[in-house]
This record gives structure tokens, C-alpha cells and sequence, in this order.
């Protein structure tokens, strides 16, 4: 609601100063930072007074004196040199407010509204997923949410990178270290936690190619079988990477995760989309083949903003590889293929994939994989997006640089503008936790907030693990306070505290932050979390339920309903009224605000703002339950307003924490 208002104060500004001064000026508006100041503050008129040569605050008396009327506005002042702060008619806002929360989701777009893409999760088929994988996967299904909210039409894709390295690592290991045939891996992969015979094997197969440098020939060697998709090697390859998808599918399951399409890197390779995003590269010399330097023989992009090296320094190394699209034994690189998907999800390549459903999420939802050939009837019209945002850590940067100015140079300006990188900061491990596990750090590490993960070493916190440890940790509080419920409801309510938990974790510090992980802080329930927001929730859900069985005509007590009391209506102004009404203002204020804050969230691509939004109005509400007794108030009309209030901020903190993907269990 809060947006719906500011918006119409902009657009009067804007339009008045057109009128009345004949020029255009940016118009922003802001919170002020005291209630008794207004709602909305606007510096427009220091902007103004630069083009008319007029003092800020003589021009700010000039517009306030002659604005008109604006719907949801009581008055507007001057404040300081030269602000216009609006004052919103408090009533009115509370009731529209209501009305707001209580109606339906937004319609779902057409069918041929403009599509985002969304790309998130995209876990090496080689491992069981671990903490770090799953803040790519929370920001990214959180950011779905909010596009959505908002109308958008949006398409969630996993890539699936079941040709890379990491893939034939684990073949190594099976062929060289475990001595494995192929029934025999068949045998392993079909039994349950296979992902985590992989994770093993992969740290073991990082060590053994590490203690003799000759056997990254097996490496390559096994590179290139899988890439062509021919013998026993990419055969175990396809088995390996499809029974881990599915691992890792089951686990992000227990999150609420969904998807729409898995793009599988082999299918970019036998459907010949690398093929074609060669020839156009070649064709417009976007690429060129090298013929001298340790770069011989390899298919190379100059990009513009290249600079010469100076004389005696190299190039960083994974900026200098980020470069090679094509390697000199002609294995395409993942930049390479991820140019040719790129091209492919804006329908620039000419060429589809085959499709085929893969798995149903528990909700019924079905997530389609491309396919090399039999596909199946019913497949969604994947791709041809407007927009396509890539959830990525922000070391992968340089790459997804490189796949832009790749759709540039091809000519491809508006697709590469279009092309975001949603970046994110890693998952490390504080010291602590990483002793827990029973890490070794080195002395040098000793002393840093935290210790990075790596998959390679083996060294992190598994998906799986983490999700158990917090709903046992969620067990025991149920059990203990909810002996008497049934075992099922005490199992769907620890399981939604600790998802909760987790995702709430995950999600309220901003992206571009280092989160240090730790088993202590995770499975808190106090402070900034996910189970004091669902407490909230809980809490205004028995003063509802208890209200209405105290009060018959509160028998349905929600945000929808009208503000009136038997026969009369409730007069909202009374309770909302400066000074005396100003704290219950606030509340109502900020659970009328969410709409400003998905907006912000959106346009900064930070779902932290809602998060944040969540656990203030949560804590808000606290302070207003233990201030005012809503159940036993003698006043009857304000009584009824105080519900209306109470269940307005229920709706609102429902809405909140459903964008993050965290529902409020009945009882906690």
C-alpha cells in the first residue's frame, strides 16, 4: 500500500512542477526519519532550484501551498531548507491497506507475456550438495518468488554440467581407484546416499592426481570420451551424473525448491549447439585460433577491454583461461558452451533441444531435462527469454563476463544487456564449526572469522546433514512442549521451523556478504531468525482464534473483512490519531509497507530487504502485543480495531516469509 501512495505523490509532484515551471526534474521520495515529520519526504525542490534560480525552500512553500489534493494525503509541509513532506491520511491508509492484503495473489501472467529467465542452483553432477550450493539455490527460488509476486512470467532453470571436470574426476576414480565396471557403479548409484560415496571419492581422486602430474592425461583423456559421448567412460559418466541430479533434486525437495527445465550440458554438444555457436563465433571473428604462446592451438576471444600485459607480468590465470573458448586437444571449454546456451535461451541459435520429464516435486510440479532424442509430448515452449539472470558466486564473475561480451560481439547489444549476473559471496565455515568436523586448519588459518570450504578437499557442511541436524534440533523443542500431537504433525512442524531456519539463515544477509557458517548460530531460534518470525505468526493466530471464540461477532477476524462492529463501523482515525495514536500508526504503517519493500528487493535484487521487512514487523508486533492488552480491552470498538490491526500484520507476515519460501507452522 505504502508504494501504491508514494507513487501517487511523485506523479502529482511531477506533473504540478510540469504545469506550473515548464521543466522536468527528477522527483525520489524517502522515508523521513521521524513519524512526527510526515510518511514520505521529497528533495525535489533543491533539484528545482538549480534551473530557477530560487532558493529550495520559497520554491518548496510555492508547491505545497498550490499542490492539489492527492488521494491518500492529508497534507503536505515544508520541512528544513527546501523538503516537501507528505502526510498520509492515516485512516484511509489503514482501511486501503486491509483491502489490500486481504485480496488474492497477483493473476498469473499470459501466456505470452515476456519471459525471465532465472538459472539457479547448477551443482556439479559430481558430489553431494553442500551449504554453499544451497545459498545459490535459496537467493535464486527467493528471487523467483518476488518476480512472480510481481507479475512477471518466469522460467527456472537448472544447469546441469554433467561433461566437465569434475564429472570425469569421478570417473577416474571409479576406472583407477576403485577398480569399479560399469554394473558395478550401475549397482552403487541406484542404492541410496550415492551422492556421498562421490563425495568422498572425490577428494581421494583430488589427492591422487595431485601426487603425479602425468596422470591429468587420464583427466583429459577421459574429458574428451565424455564429451563425444562414446564408450564404457561416458556411459558410467551419464549414470554417475543422473543418479546425483537426483540426489540433489531430493534434497533441495526438503527446501521447496522447484524447477522448470534441467539443461544438461551434453545435450549442447550432441545437438550440435556448440556446433553452430563455433561457426557464427569463427564467422564474425569473435574468436581467433592462436598460433604462438602457451595459448597454442586453442580458439581464443579478445575482448575490448583487453589491455596489453605490461613487459615480465602475467595475465591472471583464470582470466586468462575464462578466454579460451576451444582447448588445443579441441574439448570446448565451459565458457564455450555456456556462449552456445546463452544463445539458446534468448532464441538466437535456430535450434531446440529435445525434452523429457525428469522429476515431480511434492507440490505436483513437474521438472522437464533436455534430451539428445525421444522427447516427449507435453514439453513446455522452453526458452526465448526477454531477460535471464544467472545465480553465480561472485568468483565466477570474469566468466559471465566473458559469455556477455560474447552475445555482444555477435551483435546480439540488447540480449547482452539483458544478460544479469544475480552474484552472491560464499559459505565459509567459522573456525569452530570447522574444528567440529574435524577439519585440520592451518596455523595460518587460525586466527581468520572464518574458513573457506572446498569441495576438493572434501571440506564442508552436506545439504543433507545440515537439514537433519536442524530438524532434530527442531524435534526436540516440538516433542518437548507438543507431546500429545500426533507424530506426523510434530513431524511437519519441526520440519517447518527448520527449513524456516535455514532458509531465513541464508537469506537475511545481503548478497554480497561472506556468510560464516556455524551449527549454533544456524539452529538459534532467538534473535534475527526465521522461527521468531513464525513465532510471531503462531502468536497472532491464537490471539485471533481466542478472540473469536470470546467475541462470536469476530468469528472471522481477517484483513478482508470490513472495519465495523456489529452494526456501526469502527472509527479507525480515533485510534490512529497524532500523538497519542502514533505507535499504533507504526505498526500499521509498516505492515502496509510491504509492497515498497518488494519493490525494493526486486530492483536491487536482494531478497535480504524482505527478510529484514519479516523480522521487523515480527519484532513490532511484539512490542505492541506486550504494550496493549488486545483480548481483555474493555473499550469494545477498540477492541475491534486492535484485532483488525492484529490480523492485518498476520497477513502481512504470512505474505513476507512465503516470498522466502518459509511457511508459519499452526503450532511451535
Amino acid at each position: 500500500m505504502y508504494k501504491t501512495v508514494e507513487n501517487r505523490i511523485r506523479k502529482a509532484l511531477r506533473h504540478h512542477i510540469r504545469e506550473r515551471y515548464k521543466t522536468d526534474v527528477p522527483v525520489v521520495t524517502a522515508r523521513p526519519p521521524k513519524i512526527s515529520m510526515g510518511e514520505v519526504a521529497s528533495p525535489v525542490c533543491f533539484e528545482l532550484a538549480k534551473q530557477l534560480k530560487k532558493p529550495p525552500r520559497a520554491l518548496a512553500q510555492e508547491i505545497a501551498n498550490a499542490l492539489k489534493p492527492i488521494e491518500g494525503v492529508a497534507r503536505v509541509e515544508v520541512a528544513g531548507g527546501g523538503y516537501l513532506n507528505a502526510f498520509l491520511d492515516r485512516a484511509a491508509f489503514f482501511r486501503a491497506a486491509c483491502e489490500e492484503a486481504g485480496r488474492e495473489a497477483v493473476a498469473p501472467p499470459a501466456p505470452d507475456a515476456p519471459k525471465v529467465v532465472i538459472e539457479h542452483t547448477s551443482v556439479n553432477p559430481n558430489k553431494a550438495a553442500h551449504i554453499g550450493h544451497l545459498r545459490n539455490a535459496v537467493l535464486g527460488d527467493a528471487f523467483v518468488r518476488l518476480l512472480r509476486h510481481t507479475g512477471r512470467r518466469v522460467e527456472v532453470h537448472n544447469y546441469i554440467d554433467n561433461t566437465g571436470v569434475q564429472v570425469a574426476d569421478v570417473i577416474v576414480g571409479f576406472l583407477h581407484l576403485e577398480k569399479k565396471s560399469l554394473e558395478e557403479v550401475r549397482a552403487l548409484a541406484a542404492a541410496p546416499k550415492f551422492d556421498y560415496v562421490c563425495w568422498d571419492l572425490y577428494t581421494r581422486v583430488t589427492q591422487y592426481l595431485a601426487e603425479d602430474k602425468a596422470r591429468l592425461e587420464l583427466r583429459g583423456q577421459m574429458l574428451k570420451e565424455i564429451e563425444e559421448g562414446h564408450g564404457a567412460s561416458a556411459e558410467m559418466a551419464e549414470i554417475v551424473a543422473t543418479a546425483i541430479v537426483r540426489c540433489h533434486l531430493r534434497t533441495l525437495d526438503r527446501l521447496g525448491i522447484n524447477y522448470d527445465l534441467l539443461s544438461r550440458e551434453s545435450e549442447i554438444l550432441h545437438l550440435k549447439f556448440w556446433d553452430a555457436a563455433f561457426e557464427m563465433l569463427k564467422q564474425r571473428g569473435v574468436i581467433q585460433l592462436a598460433a604462438s604462446g602457451k595459448n597454442a592451438g586453442c580458439w581464443v576471444m579478445q575482448l575490448p577491454s583487453d589491455r596489453e600485459t605490461p613487459e615480465g607480468e602475467e595475465e591472471p590465470t583464470e582470466m586468462a583461461e575464462a578466454k579460451i573458448i576451444v582447448r588445443s586437444n579441441g574439448t570446448v571449454t565451459y565458457v564455450g558452451k555456456d556462449i552456445a546456451y546463452h544463445l539458446w535461451k534468448f532464441g538466437l541459435l535456430g535450434r531446440d533441444f529435445y525434452y523429457q520429464r525428469f522429476h515431480t516435486h511434492p507440490d505436483g510440479h513437474e521438472a522437464w531435462t533436455t534430451a539428445s532424442e525421444a522427447g516427449q509430448a507435453g514439453a513446455p515452449a522452453f526458452g526465448h527469454a526477454q531477460e535471464v539472470f544467472n545465480v553465480i558466486d561472485s568468483r565466477q564473475a570474469y566468466p559471465q563476463q566473458v559469455v556477455v561480451a560474447g552475445l555482444r560481439s555477435l551483435g546480439y547489444a540488447q540480449e547482452a544487456d539483458r544478460l544479469q549476473h544475480f552474484s552472491y559471496n560464499v559459505v565459509a565455515l567459522t573456525p569452530r564449526c570447522a574444528r567440529e568436523m574435524g577439519y585440520e586448519i592451518p596455523p595460518e588459518d587460525a586466527k581468520k572469522p572464518y574458513i573457506e570450504v572446498s569441495g576438493r578437499k572434501g571440506q564442508g557442511v552436506k545439504a543433507d546433514d545440515l537439514i537433519d541436524q536442524l530438524e532434530a534440533g527442531a524435534r526436540k523443542e516440538v516433542d518437548a512442549r507438543h507431546a500429545a500431537e500426533p507424530e506426523s504433525e510434530r513431524a511437519a512442524m519441526a520440519h517447518a521451523i527448520a527449513i524456516g531456519a535455514l532458509r531465513y539463515f541464508l537469506l537475511r544477509i545481503t548478497r554480497s556478504t561472506v556468510i560464516a557458517f556455524d551449527f549454533e548460530d544456524a539452529l538459534s531460534f532467538e534473535g534475527e531468525t526465521g522461527p521468531y518470525v513464525q513465532y510471531a505468526v503462531v502468536r497472532v493466530n491464537g490471539i485471533l482464534r481466542k478472540g473469536a471464540e470470546q467475541h462470536p461477532e469476530f468469528e472471522r477476524v481477517d484483513a478482508a473483512n470490513l472495519l465495523r462492529i456489529g452494526s456501526g463501523e469502527i472509527d479507525v482515525a480515533k485510534f490512529l490519531g497524532m500523538p497519542a495514536g502514533d505507535d499504533l500508526w507504526e505498526l500499521a504503517l509498516l505492515a502496509g509497507s510491504l509492497d515498497a519493500r518488494v519493490e525494493a528487493a526486486v530492483g536491487a535484487h536482494e531478497p535480504a530487504f524482505v527478510a529484514r521487512y519479516a523480522f521487523d514487523l515480527a519484532q513490532a508486533f511484539n512490542v505492541f502485543y506486550h504494550k496493549h492488552h488486545i483480548l481483555s480491552e474493555e473499550d469494545a470498538e477498540k477492541r475491534a480495531f486492535l484485532l483488525r490491526l492484529t490480523s492485518l500484520v498476520r497477513e502481512q507476515l504470512v505474505a513476507a516469509l512465503g516470498l522466502l519460501g518459509i511457511t508459519a507452522p499452526e503450532k511451535m
